[in-house]
């Protein structure tokens, strides 16, 4: 049959015999499972819950665990899900060899009610093993004369899978003289053969090599491969032959070391053959370390010790090789018989520690797995228990039994039972073992607990320490275990508004009050709670009792004063007259004490009292009066303290201050005492008065220092702004008006270069000029203009004093009033200032008068008027006019070219009295704020 057809046979009949054996699992609670080998940790088999119909809380509920009989155990159960998973990773080549149907079985038990399945666990191979040759080269010598058809049995390859991922086929390069033979063996193993198909020639050829590969047949394919060196020789052409294909033999596993198991023998036919070597091939390490063969007799004796248990047939692979090196290959085949050398194993796979009086009989309290590795008779083991008991064996499965209750229960009677377990197995003779299990019979919760006593009363004092131990309840209960197990509690209510737990606490297990608070007598006297005492039954069983906490007063509060009322401003006195009579009452003290007994007992007596005191205090009622008659001699104000003592231990005290005014009229008292009020009542007002003054000067001063800066900074960007618009702003002419009266019978015009902030500076620049004479038009600028065009043509205005010795002829004074020189008849001469024309006469007084008023006028109406005042509004009487006693030079015309000539000094003349200047129009304008500052 072909390999793949030989496969789907086997598949075919696998998966019939396991859709048998789920069949069968509902009927006989067994369930089977299959998978592939290798398998991660974790990985899920299947989902027993589901398959077995059962609901995933009975896994919890039932304390569902895995029982395996072997000591490895590969499958968990996931009782949270319902999942058999992969608890360690199984080796199928490992677990079972070379037996191909391979598996593990297990049992998964539930508790209450105890239930048992058995679950089988199919291992599938993989393909995770290669091919594998013992060694990676083969020598052979073969005769030259070896016929065709000669047979060279080879070293056969070893896969550790089965199916068809083990060893499938061979294949042999080059073939140009061999071809492969390959057949079966005992077993599943394959017998490797190289066949000689043409005649081998030594002289040709010596040495042959080829290459030997063995494939399996899974997916996918995996492979091996072997060098094969052939040496050619002569002669021996007949290779040793086995007296069987096959050997067949038997050892008990308790054989001694030494023992022969079988001989196995060749023959060869060639004359000259001898000296046949024997020898295992591909023998594993477990074959190695059993079994040992002799090479020259061929007799397999054991060196090991043999286990039924853990190996129960071995074949091994023994070969026969002649001195031509020609070989022949045979099996033998070991059986191991059992012997009954094991002792029975009792495993208890579930078992109740306890059992309650009232189980009825046929409860099972444990549940037993009885193991014999042994085979046949001496593997069968049957399980009893003592006599006289009210327990019995069961038994529910192949070597599972139960525990049961026989008869009734009572702990009252026997509290605890010791049960001896017997497991016999078959063997000749038996062998038997013992196990006994102590189980302990439960209490039914069937008593309530009872205190001690019927009531409990306890005593505390005020202001102790929180977490303070009041008092210890104790109750008992007659129940066993977790039904006597008493714990402790507070009935719920409430006191003052609050819950009881907050004042009061009990600890659960010993019964001991704690204080939660610290207690005040004047709050709270006496108190009353009730407290649980429940043990651990189900249902549980309680009883109360009542405590009576009684708090104890203690000296924690000093005595008050009700009178006389202490007030913090005023003062208040109590008068006695100068006239009263020894025992006068003054006044009296009144104090309480929120204490009680003997702690609220207050003594009253004056603190500092000397021989001469004219008051005293009652030492139970408080009373003060007087003592003696009063003197000239007493002050008419007296303080008097008094102290207010209770009776506690230690005591406590509380001081009040009278004041007494010994007088016999309300002025005097009342001079006395305001005396002191006042001056007090004026150092506080003056130095109220003194913070405020002081926070006022700081405040003008950080307001004075933010206004300066900002008024700096303000003039500093308008000074910016006027020096950069100054080159725009026109020249502001004014015309003086013509008087009548024949002082001045010609208008002289000024021009006068400025800007609008010229109030801010001292300088003034004023040109005279005449209709004859030639200006500049850049001379229209401001005095940043003509400043710059001074300094361009490297001349500089220089103010000198007047010289009292210079004098002009009559001919060449200046003014009006004087005879002049035509510019046509004067020329050009030598005397004659170039750019300026003709000087006239000298001007009078009312002359010098009118030109200084026109100059001051000049300046106001060009710092007034600004801007808006425009030449056009005026007609151009403009001349020349020099102001004699002036510090200001005259400059060049700079359309001349003629070098300037100084002047001769003039005379001096006699000071004359300025008269009141007339108001001009621009005079007349109402002063602005600005021109006031």
């Amino acid at each position: 049959m072909e390999p793949g057809r030989k496969g789907l046979v086997y598949s075919w009949i696998f998966y019939t015999v396991y859709a048998l054996s789920l069949f069968a699992a509902k009927v006989t609670g067994q369930i089977r499972y299959s998978i592939p080998e290798e398998m991660s940790v974790g990985s899920i088999v299947g989902n027993i819950a589901s398959d077995l119909g059962l609901e995933p809380k009975r896994l919890i509920s039932g304390k569902a665990r895995v029982f395996t009989a072997e000591s490895s155990e590969y499958i968990g159960l996931d009782k949270e899900n319902g999942h058999l998973i992969i608890k360690s990773k199984i080796d199928r080549e490992e677990l079972c060899g070379e037996i191909s149907a391979c598996s593990v079985s297990f049992d998964v038990i539930l508790d209450n009610p105890m239930e048992l399945y058995r679950v089988t666990v199919d291992i599938q191979d993989i393909n995770d093993n290669s091919p594998a040759f013992q060694k990676s080269n083969i020598e052979l010598e073969i005769s030259e004369l070896a016929v065709p058809g000669a047979r060279f049995v080879l070293e056969s390859a070893i896969d550790s899978d089965v199916g068809v991922n083990t060893l499938q086929k061979y294949s042999l390069h080059p073939t140009d003289h061999f071809k492969l033979n390959v057949h079966s063996g005992a077993g599943l193993s394959k017998n490797v053969e190289m066949i000689l198909h043409s005649p081998l020639d030594r002289e040709k050829e010596k040495h042959h090599t080829l290459i030997l590969t063995a494939f399996d047949g899974g997916k996918p394919q995996r492979s091996a491969t072997v060098k094969i060196n052939i040496i050619i020789i002569d002669v021996n052409d007949n290779a040793p032959v086995f007296s069987q294909s096959s050997y067949k033999a038997s050892v008990f596993e308790n054989a001694a070391k030494g023992s022969v198991v079988i001989t196995v023998s060749a023959t060869d036919a060639d004359e000259s053959s001898h000296n046949i070597q024997y020898y295992f091939e591909h023998a594993t390490s477990t074959i190695k370390a059993l079994f040992s063969i002799n090479a020259d007799s061929g007799k397999v004796t054991v060196i090991g010790d043999i286990d039924y248990e853990k190996n129960k047939q071995f074949i091994v692979n023994v070969k026969a090789k002649d001195h031509g090196g020609l070989i022949d290959s045979s099996d033998i085949i070991i059986d191991v018989i059992d012997v009954n050398d094991n002792v029975p194993k009792i495993t208890l796979m579930s078992f109740s520690t306890a059992v309650s009086e009232d189980a009825a009989p046929g409860t099972v309290i444990a549940m037993l797995n009885v193991q014999d590795l042994d085979s046949d008779d001496n593997s069968k083991v049957s399980c009893s228990i003592d006599l006289n008991s009210p327990f019995k064996i069961v038994s529910s499965l192949t070597n599972y039994y139960n525990l049961v209750t026989d008869s009734e229960l009572d702990r009252e009677q026997i509290a605890e039972y010791n049960i001896t377990i017997t497991a016999v197995d078959g063997g000749n003779p038996p062998l038997s073992i013992k196990e006994t299990v102590k189980l302990k019979i439960s209490d039914v919760n069937d008593h309530a607990p009872q205190f001690e006593q019927e009531s409990y009363n306890t005593f505390i004092s005020e202001n102790n320490p929180p977490s303070t131990s009041i008092i210890s309840v104790r109750a008992e209960d007659m129940d066993w275990g977790l039904n006597a197990k008493i714990s402790y509690s507070l009935i719920d209510g409430d006191l003052n508004g609050s819950p009881l737990t907050s004042y009061i606490s009990i600890n659960s297990e010993s019964g001991v009050i704690h204080a939660e608070k610290s207690f005040d007598y004047e709050q709270l006297k006496s108190f009353k709670i009730q407290i649980k005492a429940q043990d651990g039954g189900s249902p549980p069983l309680s009883n109360n009792v009542t405590l009576n906490i009684f708090i104890q007063d203690q000296n924690d509060n000093a005595p008050q004063i009700l009178y006389p009322v202490q007030t913090g401003g005023s003062v208040v006195a109590e008068i006695v007259p100068r006239s009263a009579d020894v025992g006068y009452l003054v006044t009296k003290v009144v104090a309480v004490d929120v204490d009680s007994g003997q702690n609220a007992w207050l003594s009253y007596k004056l603190q500092k009292t000397t021989d001469k005191a004219l008051f005293e205090v009652g030492l139970q009622n408080g009373e003060i009066r007087t003592v003696r008659q009063v003197t000239d001699k007493d002050a008419v104000k007296q303080k008097l303290t008094v102290v207010v003592e209770d009776n506690g231990q230690p005591s406590r005290s509380a001081v009040v201050t009278i004041n007494v005014a010994v007088a016999d009229n309300f002025p005097e008292v009342l001079s006395e005492f305001t005396d002191s009020t006042h001056d007090k009542e004026y150092n506080n007002d003056l130095t109220f008065y003194l913070i405020l003054a002081l926070a006022v000067v700081s405040l003008l001063f950080i307001v004075s220092i933010i206004a300066i800066i900002s008024v700096k900074i303000y003039r500093w960007r308008q000074n910016k702004l006027f020096y950069k618009s100054g080159a725009n702003l026109p020249v502001i002419p004014y015309y003086p008006p013509v008087y009548a009266d024949g002082t001045l019978q010609q208008v002289y015009n000024y021009e006068m270069c400025g800007t609008t902030d010229s109030r801010m500076s001292d300088v003034k620049f004023v040109r005279p000029y005449s209709q004859n004479t030639l200006v500049s038009q850049s001379c229209l600028g401001t005095v940043q203009r003509e400043k710059q065009e001074q300094e361009n043509n490297d001349l500089t205005l220089e103010q000198k004093p007047p010289n009292p010795d210079w004098r002009f002829p009559p001919n060449q004074r200046p003014g009006p009033s004087g005879a002049g020189v035509r510019p046509d008849e004067a020329g050009a001469g030598a005397g004659v200032i170039a750019g300026t024309g003709p000087w006239p006469n000298p001007p009078t007084e009312a002359e010098q008068l009118q030109a200084l008023i026109a100059a001051a006028n000049a300046s106001e109406a060009t710092a007034t008027l600004g801007p808006r005042y425009n030449l056009q509004y005026g007609q151009d009487y403009r001349q020349n006019v020099y102001i004699p006693g002036s510090t200001a030079t005259l400059t060049p015309n700079p359309q001349q070219q003629v070098p300037q000539q100084a002047l001769p000094p003039p005379q001096a003349l006699p000071p004359a009295e300025v008269p009141k200047a007339a108001q001009t129009p621009a005079s007349k304008k109402k002063p602005t704020k600005k021109d006031k500052k």
